[in-house]
Parts: structure tokens; sequence; C-alpha cells
């Protein structure tokens, strides 16, 4: 029964450290407060483009590793500014391989919720909804919630 409770009562919100994002990991500590649920705190990270005079390089597995630390970092650093280091639910903090998009599509996948900042790091200033909350709008198999930063 505990199991089929944690796939209930999970909720994803993506974290990649923007303002936008620390407000839906906000959001979605508080839902799990209601829900007495369990927060996954998801971040992407993804090969940076080298371009050599063959065309694209791939990295090398210490590139592969410093990459991925950087991202752990992040959303470490991300999640303790964001909800301190004793948050009132459990917050578990996943770093995974891909586009920001599928990254959390497949994470909330038996999620009850799919929590996402409207706009990310990159993108326009002016855009009301940025591509990866859209993209996840369209495409998830659970709810989705998408929190404006107070500050637009």
């Amino acid at each position: 029964m505990a199991d089929q409770r944690e796939e209930t009562d999970r909720i994803v919100v993506g974290v990649d450290g923007s303002d936008s994002s620390k407000q839906a990991l906000r959001w979605a500590v508080r839902q799990a407060e209601l829900t007495r649920g369990v927060v996954e705190a998801v971040t992407a990270w993804d090969y940076p483009q080298f371009h050599g005079a063959l065309g694209w390089l791939p990295p090398s597995s210490s590139d592969e590793a410093a990459v991925e630390g950087r991202a752990r970092e992040e959303l470490t650093t991300a999640v303790e500014e964001t909800v301190g280091s004793q948050p009132p639910v459990e917050v578990r903090a996943e770093v995974r391989y891909g586009t920001p998009a599928s990254v959390l599509l497949n994470a909330s996948r038996g999620a009850s919720l799919l929590v996402v900042g409207s706009r990310g790091l990159g993108g326009f200033a002016g855009l009301l909804l940025g591509s990866v909350a859209q993209h996840c709008v369209q495409h998830a198999a659970c709810p989705v919630v998408v929190v404006r930063d107070g500050t637009q």
C-alpha cells in the first residue's frame, strides 16, 4: 500500500534555477504538505554542443561527468535556497540526462502532478509560456500546473 500512496502522491517539479522554477518548487512543496505527498525536484542535463573542424564532436567522459555534476550542484543549491535544508515534506532531487521537456515528461509518468514554471532560463522575456512548459502542458500524462513568477 505504501508504494501505491507514493505513486499517487508524487509531485514532480522542474527546477532549472530560474525564479519561475523556484516559485514552482515552493508551490509544489505547499501542495505536498496538503496531500501528504513527496516532491521530486527534477533537472535535466545535456551535452554542450562542441564543434570542431569535422563537425559535432562528442564530449569526453570527464566532460560528461563535469556537466552532470554541475547540474547536480545547481539543483541542490536551488532546492536549499528555495525550501531550506529541512523542508516540511520529503524533497527528492533528481538529475537526469536529456532535454528538459522529455526528462520532465518521463519523470512525471505515474505522478499525481507535474509542476513547472511559466518560463525557464532560456527563451524570450516577453513570452507568457516557455517552450518546456508548453510542451509539458500538451503532452503530460498527468495534470500540469504552470506557476508564474511573481515578478512577471
